[in-house]
């Protein structure tokens, strides 16, 4: 199964000014397309740490996915981080600063500023605003604003889809998770490929579990799914 860690990167984010949601849009988009992700994670505008966690977590990723910080204030270091992360140096991509010095033409040098990347990078259009991404081997950087990182990412979505995407299923039981702990155990030991997770929640009418079954493989998934609802009705009935 192809894998991807996704990290989002922002003052604003870690401090909690800013709602964070690109780690979950790009998750659900990915897990839809066949890769699990593996890691969310969110860090400061502090180049070492982001450098850090790409050197760390490339190796590891069939993908690795970062939003923000490619503006052209002093805390837009993302371009700086990746370039620091693969020991390059940066270069302005001489077709990408012509194209911006053009489209603003009221401060043409500030929109260049976007266009100097990772030597070695190649540049993603951004289909809603002036930065453009750039993905260098198997990282992959878009703007942290979410609608311009989701009309980016939906531009090319395709390029990362898999033979075998995750299939699902979930369901709601008005029951406590120790009714059916025993179940779950059970689930992992019979369908040990097959992932499965509880969710409880409580509302006035008291407790419910929300399951959710995932996997690649729609015939072992479609076997769990069968043997679950059985045992979790039995398991439930009052």
């Amino acid at each position: 199964m192809a894998s991807a860690a996704i990290l989002t990167i922002g003052n604003e984010l870690v401090s909690g000014d800013v709602a964070n949601t690109n780690g979950s849009w790009l998750a659900q988009r990915l897990e839809a397309l066949g890769i699990s992700v593996h890691l969310i994670a969110s860090l400061p505008d502090e180049l070492d740490r982001i450098a850090e966690f790409v050197r760390a977590e490339a190796p590891r990723a069939d993908f690795v996915f970062v939003t923000g910080g490619l503006g052209g204030t002093p805390d837009d270091i993302t371009r700086e981080a990746i370039a620091a992360a693969f020991e390059v140096e940066r270069e302005e991509v001489r077709d990408v600063a012509d194209e911006l010095r053009a489209r603003f033409p009221s401060d043409p040098e500030y929109a260049a500023r976007w266009a100097v990347l990772p030597i070695g990078s190649r540049p993603l259009e951004n289909p809603l605003g002036g930065a453009p991404g750039f993905t260098m081997d198997n990282v992959y950087v878009f703007p942290g604003l979410p609608a311009e990182m989701e009309a980016m990412f939906e531009a090319m979505e395709e390029d990362f889809r898999v033979a075998h995407p995750i299939g699902s299923w979930r369901r709601r039981y008005r029951t406590t998770e120790s009714r059916i702990v025993t179940v779950l155990e059970a689930m992992g030991d019979r369908h040990p490929g097959v992932l499965v997770g509880s969710y409880p929640s409580f509302d006035a009418n008291g407790s419910e579990v929300e399951i959710v079954v995932k996997s690649n493989d729609q015939a072992a998934l479609e076997q769990a799914v069968a043997w679950l609802e059985t045992a979790l009705e039995e398991a439930t009935r009052v």
